[in-house]
């Protein structure tokens, strides 16, 4: 299987299925000397597992992280990081009878029409476990950020039809709640709306919004690798994630010129933008402006409700779908999609280390 490998420089390489023995990542292109411990990975998995409330699976994982390699004294080493998660708590038998016919809204048949043949335990290889590799290496990511001054704050910008009032916005408030909302009143009314949901036998999904600040300008390739695809190609590269804008995003279709550019003044003898409809990002360069970035993200398309669809043998079914899901994919694909932005974020700064010759000769003659 080709495609589970990331970045130019900064590369990670996810590896596992749902239901075999582990899931990992290796990271490579890691700079050696980065204070580094499976606790800093942790962390970032701990907002990720299952079982965090009643609206997340209850599929019972502790998703411990191994760090293998390239790790010595709590510093990185300049080598490949190999990192492992066991999987403990899987029930095959809730999907054997998955092996005879295609969920909606699974990839179960296209992986058949591609390969010929698939791991229907939980989905295997498309599952949402595979996303404990992205998360353990956007940890890494992010303490390569920290050390430059480049912070991420990621949440749920909505959930359903319920929406957070920026009036009301308190990033202290994004982990108090189940719902990784910096809206408390919001995330009260996404809460009961989901009870409804799940008392219907149905999911809802939402969005999740991310701001990148303090991010230098001049980062990012002018053609086929513009930040703002990367971060496209990354986010969307995320098994839930059916929408993808940045900055205005689709509402720059119904805006004017006059309305829609981001003028530049002078303020304390540097550059900067009058406002920032543009989301930190142009000409696929980063502006200096905070990049803001959103994605859609799908309802949970593992439901009770009873469904049609067709089996191996080419007949018209009706089925329920059994097993221990999500009714929303959303606060637990908050770290996810933060994780994603700043593996890319590091590796195009790391491409971009070689853009001017003056800064070349800068670091080599110091």
């Amino acid at each position: 299987m080709a495609g589970s490998i990331y970045g130019n420089i900064f590369k990670i390489a996810t590896w596992g299925e749902s239901h075999g023995k582990a899931v990992g990542v290796v990271v490579d292109g890691c700079p050696a000397g980065i204070s580094l411990s499976e606790t800093d990975i942790q962390s970032f998995l701990d907002r990720r597992k299952p079982g965090q409330s009643s609206f997340t699976t209850q599929r019972n994982e502790d998703d411990i992280v191994e760090i293998l390699s390239g790790i010595f004294e709590g510093k990185t080493t300049g080598t490949p990081i190999s990192m492992l998660v066991h999987n403990k708590d899987h029930r095959s038998a809730d999907y054997s009878q998955i092996s005879q016919y295609y969920r909606p809204g699974h990839a179960d048949f296209t992986f058949d029409e591609k390969f010929g043949f698939r791991d229907y335990r939980g989905g295997g290889r498309s599952s949402g476990r595979e996303t404990i590799g992205r998360v353990a290496a956007g940890a890494i990511a992010t303490q390569i950020l920290n050390k430059l001054g480049i912070r991420i704050t990621t949440y749920a910008k909505s959930i359903g039809n319920i929406e957070i009032d920026y009036g009301k916005f308190d990033p202290d408030e994004i982990r108090n709640n189940p719902m990784y909302m910096p809206d408390k009143d919001a995330a009260k009314k996404a809460q009961a709306m989901l009870k409804e949901k799940m008392a219907e036998m149905d999911s809802c999904g939402g969005i999740i919004e991310c701001v990148v600040s303090d991010m230098p300008s001049g980062i990012g390739e002018p053609v086929f690798d513009k930040l703002d695809a990367s971060l496209a190609k990354a986010v969307m590269s995320i098994g839930a994630v059916k929408g993808f804008e940045i900055g205005d995003g689709f509402k720059v279709a119904t805006s004017t010129g006059s309305a829609n550019n981001d003028g530049f003044q002078m303020k304390n003898g540097k550059i900067i933008k009058t406002s920032n409809h543009a989301g930190g990002i142009l000409g696929g360069i980063s502006d200096g402006s905070p990049i803001i970035l959103r994605a859609a993200i799908k309802p949970t398309p593992s439901i009770a409700q009873t469904q049609t669809t067709v089996n191996k043998s080419g007949e018209d079914i009706n089925i329920n779908i059994k097993g221990r899901h999500d009714p929303i994919i959303v606060p637990r694909a908050v770290v996810v999609v933060e994780s994603m932005v700043a593996v890319t974020l590091v590796d195009m700064l790391f491409l971009s280390m070689t853009s001017r010759i003056d800064k070349i000769m800068k670091f080599f003659r110091q």
